[in-house]
């Protein structure tokens, strides 16, 4: 094998980095998260009295589907897939003006406005690590052909 396919691969001779696998647990978290949100909404598009039954079984839906995306990250990150950092981190860019819209709302949503924030800046601290980095074989600026 030579140096420039070892350097690409990642770094499986230990143990996964505990770093690595936080990460993957909030990414999950966060994809878990969004299933039960999304059946939740379709049980109560479904079973309830919504103003609108047709926006509240699509909204459901589109919330289980937007689910495999960190679900599917999380499993590559546990197994040091470097593909899955991609989406993970795109996970939370996209949680974070979510987490601002509920921290601006009057109401319940506040407190899930501050975990959200926590968990998404934590999530991308973790993922960001040079550490989660090597172990997922990701060559940093400037060492593309090294």
């Amino acid at each position: 094998m030579s140096s420039e396919q070892t350097s690409t691969s990642p770094d499986t001779t230990g143990p996964r980095p505990r770093r690595l696998t936080y990460a993957a647990a909030l990414v999950a978290l966060e994809g878990l998260t969004l299933v039960v949100g999304g059946v939740w909404m379709l049980v109560l598009g479904i079973t309830g009295e919504p103003d609108d039954r047709q926006q509240a079984v699509t909204g459901g839906v589109t919330l289980i589907v937007l689910a495999l995306l960190p679900l599917i990250a999380a499993r590559g990150l546990l197994g040091r897939r470097g593909w899955s950092r991609g989406p993970a981190v795109i996970t939370q860019l996209m949680a974070l003006p979510v987490a601002y819209t509920l921290l601006k709302a009057d109401s319940v949503a506040i407190p899930a406005g501050i975990a959200l924030a926590v968990v998404a800046v934590t999530a991308l601290v973790l993922l960001l690590n040079p550490e989660t980095t090597r172990a997922l074989g990701i060559r940093g600026p400037g060492n593309a052909g090294k």
